[in-house]
């Protein structure tokens, strides 16, 4: 009687422990899996300069190489205005040069003789303007002789003042506020042949990382505007993986763990991955998680850096992820 009462107790015992240890083991395998979706990069490419396309180089679904030329815009009007610039660097170049070294002595001399003609000119006028007022009380000399006379001689004053201030002018040499004046349209002049030989090498649009062309909105012959989008870009490295996880697996997945990244297309073969970042705060699970029990959860975004990422993987894909043992 004591075996048969025996027999039950001990199979409810077996089977309360096992319903336990499987209920612990599923929880445990659920701590160590996580699912998110392959998270890749896309740039939207376009040029800084406005122009007309010349040249198209890829089209959508080419593999392209950091570095490869996409585009070319028409380089004439851009060459065009780098020549000017640079005509207009030399011009300001010999004046700031000028400036800075002063007039030279043979112009100075010249202004000098100058002013020595003004000056002579001048006394001539005033001796022939005093022998008229002197003969002027005999009634030789008419009215219009002495008008003519001081006119000339007010003539020869204001041509001495004015080649007296050239020669002064001359002689001290450039004002410090004028040199400064030149040296800021220096810097100028030479800014816009930057400009312009930049705004060249930018009529070339290049691929800034190695990637995949996933539209093109350029035509050949097609007016564009600078900062219109000419190609979208999706971007092969980095790869990463997007997933959400709750507080309790925070210990499996904390930050530099090594992971296994499971995709249907290759479910035995799964990608190796490290966990690069960890969300410092707590989030709501996101809108694409319909299971009513976590709807309302919260949780943390980790981002997964893919070590050995493929073409197999694709923006969006979904991925299960387990610890590396």
């Amino acid at each position: 009687m004591k075996k048969q009462i025996a027999i039950p107790v001990i199979l409810v015992a077996l089977g309360v422990g096992g319903y336990f240890l499987f209920k612990n083991f599923g929880n445990s395998n659920n701590i160590s899996t996580l699912f998110g979706n392959v998270d890749i990069r896309e740039a939207t490419l376009a040029f800084r300069v406005s122009g007309r396309v010349d040249v198209i180089m890829v089209d959508e679904g080419d593999f392209v190489s950091a570095g490869d030329v996409l585009a070319l815009l028409d380089v004439e009007p851009l060459n065009n205005a780098a020549v000017a610039a640079e005509a207009a660097l030399a011009s300001t170049t010999a004046r700031n040069a000028l400036i800075h070294k002063g007039n030279r002595q043979e112009d100075i001399a010249q202004a000098k003789a100058r002013v020595e003609a003004a000056q002579a000119a001048l006394l001539n006028a005033e001796q022939q303007f005093d022998r008229l007022v002197g003969m002027l009380p005999s009634g030789v000399v008419s009215q219009d002789s002495m008008d003519n006379a001081s006119a000339v001689r007010d003539q020869a004053a204001a041509n001495l003042r004015a080649v007296e201030e050239i020669y002064n002018s001359l002689s001290v040499g450039f004002r410090s506020e004028e040199k400064a004046e030149s040296d800021g349209l220096l810097k100028q002049a030479q800014a816009n042949v930057d400009i312009s030989r930049l705004a060249i090498s930018d009529a070339t649009l290049r691929a800034p990382s190695d990637g995949i062309i996933l539209s093109r909105a350029i035509e050949k012959g097609a007016m564009i505007q600078a900062g219109s989008p000419a190609f979208s870009l999706s971007l092969t490295s980095p790869v990463w993986v997007r997933a959400y996880v709750e507080e309790p697996q925070l210990g499996y997945f904390n930050t530099g763990a090594k992971v296994l990244l499971y995709t249907d297309s290759r479910p035995n073969q799964p990608y190796s991955g490290t966990v690069g970042f960890i969300s410092p705060t707590a989030e709501f699970t996101p809108k694409s998680v319909e299971t009513a029990d976590l709807r309302t959860a919260l949780v943390y975004r980790i981002r997964i850096v893919v070590s050995d990422p493929d073409n197999m993987l694709r923006q969006g894909m979904p991925v299960t992820i387990k610890r590396a043992e």
